[in-house]
């Protein structure tokens, strides 16, 4: 086994990669006290996140990169501890995909009581089962999200020189749709051709059923690709809806395995399933749960629809995911009368709300966008709230709440 840990970590040491907008020194510094892991889509940048720390850390450390899910060595019994004998027992380890092997959470466990201080583990997986650990690991691990390319980090690795002027504007649009409409997947952002940025992302919706839902859910893999499918067209999840659905096509399923199949999906971050905002556990279950894409792509090329409505909210939502801090969280609101997309709370305490609509050029559409924000803003004593749309701009006062419109390609980039 020796040879291909060799093989893996010169190939890591050699490869020409883009930075990403990653903190690098911080997953450093935290390592010497807790094990890292970096979980995330599977394919939006995780084994180059871990290179480019090789590459960093090589510089003055002992530093390995093994990529775990080679068939050769993936099977292979205590092939952790061959490497941590091939390795040593101090440095910087770093494990790509490493609940990809047997016992990886015991054993991970165990390394960092004995040599904590003293050897550096650095791990990541589309699994975020790596950062809901059981007992043994809980309290020594710090989890870092990693999500496909944002909106400035996909203009910087397409070299776009995008100025401030009427033109410029027009081709940050541009750039914005390209983005919306085929996500934000390194590889695929780097690739030129429509037809094959689609079989990229065909590819990994794939990749993900198959590997990172049906292998560890053990559901047939022709349902779990029903299921994504399902779920791509779906504005609002629930397993009941979901259940009548395979019933029409001749299924047969229960409830409770559609349950599992939105948990796993969750975990391998092909969707997020965001709740109600509600106090009553007994709402927050049975209420629909919005659903959104891990990436936008996937919509264009497993559905073959551009719903662009739908797509702006999914890439707030994901950009909203960036930047949370670790004490927030999301939500959708919703009374008898209206909603609002987004709240973003820290425990019960709602700090700001926000609406997304991708026109809103009638007064009907905006006088529901409005009434759903202000209704949101007022009943958690909010003084402000947000709408995001394609291309208004501008602010007003509405029952007492001040309204801010902003187009989705300056608040991307700007944070305003």
């Amino acid at each position: 086994m020796n040879k291909v840990f060799e093989e893996w970590n010169n190939y890591a040491a050699k490869r020409n990669l883009r930075q990403r907008d990653f903190d690098l020194e911080a997953l450093k510094k935290i390592s010497d006290l807790k094990i890292v892991a970096v979980t995330g889509i599977r394919r939006s940048g995780k084994s180059s996140l871990l290179m480019l720390l090789k590459q960093n850390l090589s510089r003055r450390n002992k530093v390995s990169y093994i990529n775990l899910e080679d068939s050769r060595i993936k099977d292979k019994k205590d092939v952790l501890d061959s490497i941590l004998k091939w390795h040593g027992d101090s440095g910087f380890l770093l494990l790509d995909e490493i609940t990809s092997v047997a016992d990886w959470e015991g054993w991970l466990a165990r390394v960092h009581e004995m040599l904590k201080g003293k050897l550096h583990i650095i791990t990541s997986s589309s699994r975020k089962s790596l950062i809901i650990p059981k007992k043994p690991l809980r309290g020594r691990i710090v989890s870092y999200e990693m999500y496909p390319l944002s909106f400035g980090e996909f203009i910087e690795f397409k070299a776009l020189n995008l100025e401030k002027t009427t033109s410029g504007k027009g081709q940050i649009e541009r750039a914005l749709e390209d983005y919306i409409i085929y996500g934000g997947f390194p590889e695929v952002v780097l690739t030129q051709d429509h037809i094959d940025k689609i079989r990229i992302l065909d590819s990994y919706f794939k990749d993900i059923i198959g590997l990172d839902i049906s292998e560890i859910s053990d559901v047939n893999i022709n349902i779990v690709e029903m299921f994504g499918k399902y779920v791509i067209e779906s504005l609002y999840f629930s397993a009941s809806k979901c259940l009548n659905f395979f019933k029409s096509l001749g299924y047969r399923i229960g409830k409770q395995k559609l349950l599992y199949l939105e948990q796993y999906s969750q975990l391998s971050y092909l969707f997020f399933f965001i709740e109600i905002y509600s106090s009553s556990i007994k709402d927050r279950t049975q209420y629909p749960r919005k659903a959104y894409l891990g990436d936008t792509g996937f919509m264009n090329a497993i559905s073959g629809k551009k719903d662009m409505g739908k797509l702006y909210e999914n890439i707030v939502l994901l950009e909203i995911k960036r930047r949370l801090s670790l004490n927030q969280k999301i939500n959708y609101w919703k009374n008898k009368n209206s909603e609002c997309d987004f709240i973003i709370r820290e425990g019960l305490t709602v700090k700001k709300s926000i609406q997304v609509v991708y026109k809103i050029d009638n007064d009907k559409t905006k006088k529901r966008e409005v009434k759903g924000l202000v209704s949101c803003a007022k009943e958690f004593g909010l003084k402000k709230g947000l709408i995001i749309t394609k291309d208004h701009e501008g602010e007003e006062e509405v029952d007492g709440i001040l309204v801010r419109y902003v187009p989705l390609f300056k608040w991307i980039l700007e944070d305003v």
